[in-house]
Parts: C-alpha cells; sequence; structure tokens
C-alpha cells in the first residue's frame, strides 16, 4: 500500500500555492534576491521516516531558526543558571530586532529576539572559548540536530553582515551592559555566520524532530542534548518563537515554533514528529505567509495542537485475577498503556481502596508502552508500602520498560522477565 501522507501534503501545497501576499526580506540583498514562488514542506517522525513534497532539496540560509538549537547548546555547555544570568524568558510583544532589555539588568527579555540570540551566541561551548572554537561548535552541534555536515553560505554571510547595522547596535548595548564580555563586532560576526549554515526543508524537519524526539537525533540516535534542555527550549519556542504574533499563533496553532526571514518555519511536537515549511514571501512580523497557514491546515486536520486534550483511554488498569490457592497463590494486577501521572494515580489509588488479599501480589507490566519518571517513581513507592503492609511482591517485565526497578528503604521487589518464570509464578 501506498502512504497517503505525501498526497495529503501535495494537496496541503496546491491549497496555498496561489498566494502571492507577502515579499521577501528587502534589508538583506540575498535574501531580497531569492526565488518567491519556493515552497516546500516535510514532515519527519520521531523515528526517522520524512515525508516530503515541493522544492524539498532546495538549500536556504537557516536565519533565525538556529536561534533555538544554539540556545539549546549553550544550555547544555554552560547550563542553565549561566544561561538565564544573561538571557531571559519572557515575550516581548515586539519585533524580532528591537532592543527589548530587562530593566535593572540590562538582559535581553528571551533567546528568541535578535538581542538575546547574539548573547547566547556568546555563551556556546566552554567559557573562554575562542570565536572560531564557538563557531565550530554551532556548526557540529546543529550539524547534530540536522544528522548531516552543515555548511555556512559565504554569499549570504558577507550580504548580512554588510548592512547589519541594527545588530552592532544591539551588540554594543549588550556590552556597555556587561551582558556580553567580547568585542561587540566579534559577537555580531559570529552570530551572522550561525545565521548563514545552509538547511533543506527535510534538515529543518529532522532538526524539529530531534527536539520532538527528547533531544536524540531519530535517524543517527546520537543524543544532541538532553532531555531537560529541550524542554526548556520548547517552552521559550511556543511563548516566543514567533515574536510579536507568539501570542496568536499558541491559541491558532499550538505547536512550539521558530521562524527564519528566509522563508523557513519549524514547529515540534513533542514525542510525536517534526514539521518544517519554505516559502520566501513573509508577512509583516517577518513569518512565512504560506508556511503560517500550511500550519494552520495542519493542526486543524491532524489536532496538532497542544492543547487538544485526546479522550480518555481504556483504564491503565487492565485487570486484577488471581492464580493458585493458598499461600502460593498470587494476585496478578495487569497494567496497560502509557503510565505518567494520572495513570500512575489510578494504580495507587486501587490498591489504596481495594487492598490485594493475597501475600503474593504481581504487577504486571507486560502490556504497557512505557513509563514516565512520576509514574515509575509513583510504582515503586506503591511496591514498597505493600512489602511494608506484608506482601512478597514481584514486577513481571519482559521488556524492562520500568528501568532501575528499586523501592527505597524497607522496600522489596523480585522482577520476572523470563517467559518460563512468568508462567511458573503465575501457576503456582
Amino acid at each position: 500500500m501506498r502512504s497517503p501522507i505525501p498526497d495529503y501534503l501535495a494537496e496541503a501545497l496546491g491549497s496555498v500555492e496561489f498566494d502571492q501576499s507577502g515579499a521577501t526580506a528587502d534589508y538583506i540583498p540575498e535574501l531580497a534576491d531569492a526565488d518567491p514562488d519556493r515552497l516546500a514542506v516535510s514532515f519527519c517522525t520521531e523515528d526517522g521516516r520524512r515525508y516530503s513534497q515541493g522544492d524539498a532539496d532546495v538549500e536556504f540560509s537557516i536565519q533565525s531558526i538556529s536561534k533555538p538549537f544554539v540556545y539549546a547548546l549553550a544550555l547544555a555547555d554552560r547550563g542553565f543558571d549561566e544561561v538565564l544570568a544573561k538571557v531571559g524568558v519572557e515575550p516581548t510583544g515586539d519585533a524580532f530586532n528591537e532592543l527589548s532589555l530587562e530593566p535593572g539588568t540590562g538582559r535581553p527579555l528571551n533567546p528568541m529576539i535578535n538581542a538575546g540570540a547574539i548573547t547566547v551566541h556568546t555563551l556556546v561551548g566552554p567559557p573562554g572559548a575562542t570565536p572560531e572554537a564557538r563557531n565550530e561548535r554551532i556548526v557540529d552541534g546543529l550539524s547534530a540536530f540536522a544528522g548531516r555536515r552543515l555548511r555556512v553560505d559565504q554569499r549570504v554571510y558577507e550580504s548580512e553582515i554588510s548592512c547589519a547595522y541594527r545588530n552592532r547596535a544591539l551588540a554594543n548595548m549588550l556590552r556597555a551592559n556587561e551582558i556580553i564580555d567580547e568585542g561587540p563586532l566579534v559577537a555580531v560576526a559570529g552570530y551572522t555566520r550561525q545565521c548563514s549554515l545552509l538547511v533543506t526543508v527535510e534538515d529543518l524537519a529532522m532538526m524539529a524532530a530531534t527536539l520532538a524526539n527528547r533531544g536524540v537525533n531519530p535517524v543517527t540516535g546520537a543524543p544532541v542534548v538532553p532531555a531537560a534542555v529541550v524542554r526548556q527550549t520548547l517552552s521559550v519556542m511556543a511563548t516566543c518563537g514567533m515574536y510579536d504574533g507568539a501570542g496568536d499563533w499558541m491559541t491558532r496553532v499550538g505547536i512550539p515554533a521558530k521562524s527564519g526571514v528566509s522563508g523557513g518555519l519549524i514547529g515540534a511536537l513533542p514525542g510525536q514528529a517534526g514539521i518544517a515549511t519554505f516559502s520566501p514571501r513573509l508577512d509583516r512580523h517577518g513569518n512565512s505567509v504560506r508556511g503560517v497557514d500550511l500550519f494552520r491546515r495542519f493542526t486543524s486536520d491532524m489536532g496538532m495542537h497542544l492543547m487538544e486534550v485526546p479522550p480518555a483511554g481504556p483504564s491503565v488498569v487492565r485487570s486484577r485475577r488471581e492464580f493458585g490457592h493458598g499461600p502460593s497463590g498470587v494476585e496478578v494486577v495487569s497494567l496497560q498503556g502509557e503510565i505518567r501521572f494520572a495513570g500512575a494515580e489510578r494504580i495507587v489509588r486501587e490498591l489504596a481502596d481495594a487492598p490485594p488479599t493475597r501475600k503474593r501480589v504481581a504487577i504486571n507490566l507486560m502490556r504497557v508502552s512505557s513509563v514516565g519518571d512520576v509514574g515509575r517513581r509513583m510504582i515503586l513507592e506503591a511496591v514498597r508500602r505493600l512489602t511494608l503492609d506484608g506482601h512478597d511482591v514481584y514486577l513481571i517485565d519482559p521488556d524492562r520498560v520500568l528501568p532501575d526497578p528499586d523501592p527505597g528503604e524497607g522496600g522489596r521487589v523480585t522482577v520476572v522477565s523470563g517467559r518460563d518464570d512468568i508462567r511458573r509464578l503465575m501457576s503456582k
């Protein structure tokens, strides 16, 4: 069977193809001359399958879409405290090139505006890194997100740096406020080079999918940044990624996103997919006109809005059954699905409201697809309390979905993973 997804994407491109509104970024000569009719889309699932249509193999400069990825690198390299001391996380309501600094501290309000992005650029790599080493770290890092080696478009770099007067002014103010520690021109040159990396829409979808996949590239399997860094990055993208159009975007589309003035637009849907579009005509906010329309269609057609909660599924507690007779008998509590806080609460409520009557209790995880951190901690605490109540507790976990099953002080648990051992346990 042929997948219907490419046909759907082709139809979506056709629905916006004849929209000629907006204009290319005329304040950067190299971008002003871009073909305004280019149009592409790519989806990348969290396991690395890509679906693309349109001009998917056309390279263009990444521009401001580099900002969340470089922010992630800075957080990974320097830690949250050092980065947050220099750059805030509050939305500004201003355009991307405004001088939005926090009163009293001089910090840029967030890393998605230019003042914040210039600051973040200087925080990549170890303290004291040379500009050359920092630039290399950024190229390496963004290449790891994309799963292939990226390169700088020298013509775009020279075109941008020749007219980067406003960014130079921003950098001078940052230096005057002691937010950056190096020469303003050096910081702007590095930031401009970062924005001049060449990507395709498929690269961007892969980069977004790496964020959606907790920082692990879904094709190479390489961990690029820690999961905690991804959470911070996606949160800032959700509130600040679309500049002074961020509120409208989050209410109407509801996907953490970032745009670039070359016409790229990405969205990262946690645990599901990375999405990217490319169309160079921009609206008054500096966002791709047709890209925004495509994302609105995707979220409407496929229910991708983060706040669109699916109907409740079947109970995480699938069944409770007793096997065997007398002291050797066992009560088996079978679980299913994905266990996060709500599911774990249902499990502990079940065991608290109707305590097991057999001495031997087995918690069966064979139908459980995943256990979140809070779910793991709550299940193990339930195991500990069952032990303290006098029960012998077993975990039936052949696929090891519950890592490091240590219930803590006073708790004991026996992990049963072999098929023969499971049969023996339930036949006594």
